[in-house]
């Protein structure tokens, strides 16, 4: 039998165990959120989203799929002069632009897999190529195992055959039940201010923007977020002028109103958290 002595240091030992407890709660599991890209600065509609988790501690990594060679951006519908890089080394820049971004958001250095820009779909001129993309994806997402995936949906934001491709592609995968792909895939949208914005002359395109009762999941973040948005866009100068990024992120934050809205693939009830 313990004595009273005994007694109370058992008794203090427990306490102190407790306060512990209550002090330095258990580590949270580690988490990885993947958002899958057709071009290098596709991060653009999730930006804030990619910056809250990332700034939490989330493991946050982007796979761009194209090499993003095929053209420099544009100022409206013309043509950006002050842009002249071969094919080469405009996908060298635009890689580059990438990591920049990841940077700013905080995120892990990019993946970039390097196949035709504006040619993911070509499968008269390479009937092997959406079976190499498809694989590929498969491989990169079954080493980095994530707990969500976000990616454009069905309409592409902006209606870009290379961004439905992708969707196609990684939606394929989740419903296959590909190893390492979650249950958990959203697909984002841009905005019809920001399309407009960043072409005043054309607007939006036509029957792409979807209904808003499908925006069940709506993250918000922080003004601290939008500011890394910001940043990651202005990594893109191949792509965007000072001019247009003021205009677009100003755009943008008006339309966000603090929160990204995302469409779940399999449906769900409401939630303001990708991981829950």
């Amino acid at each position: 039998m313990l004595n009273r002595t005994s007694t109370s240091i058992a008794l203090a030992s427990v306490a102190l165990l407790v306060i512990s407890a209550i002090a330095h709660p258990a580590a949270q599991p580690s988490r990885t959120l993947v958002a899958v890209l057709a071009h290098a600065d596709d991060e653009g509609p999730i930006a804030p989203l990619l910056a809250r988790y990332g700034r939490e501690g989330v493991h946050t990594v982007m796979i761009v799929v194209s090499n993003g060679n095929a053209g420099a951006g544009q100022q409206g519908h013309i043509p950006r002069p002050d842009i002249a890089l071969s094919r080469d080394e405009l996908a060298t820049a635009r890689a580059e632009e990438a990591r920049c971004a990841a940077r700013a958001l905080g995120m892990a250095p990019p993946i970039v897999l390097d196949f035709p820009d504006g040619r993911l779909g070509d499968y008269v001129g390479d009937r092997s190529l959406i079976y190499r993309v498809t694989d590929r994806l498969a491989q990169e997402l079954q080493s980095l195992h994530p707990d969500v995936v976000i990616t454009w949906g069905p309409d592409g934001g902006t209606g870009h055959p290379d961004h439905r491709i992708v969707s196609s592609v990684v939606t394929q995968l989740q419903r296959t039940g590909a190893a390492g792909v979650p249950e958990r895939l959203f697909y984002m949208n841009l905005p019809v201010e920001s399309m407009r914005a960043m072409n005043p002359q054309r607007g939006e395109p036509p029957l792409l923007m979807p209904q808003a009762r499908y925006f069940t999941t709506r993250v918000p973040f922080a003004p601290e977020d939008l500011a890394a948005a910001k940043r990651s866009m202005a990594c893109h100068g191949t792509q965007f002028t000072a001019e247009v990024i003021e205009r677009v992120s100003s755009a943008a934050a008006t339309a966000w109103n603090n929160v990204i809205p995302l469409i779940p693939a399999v449906a769900g009830p409401a939630t303001n958290d990708v991981f829950r």
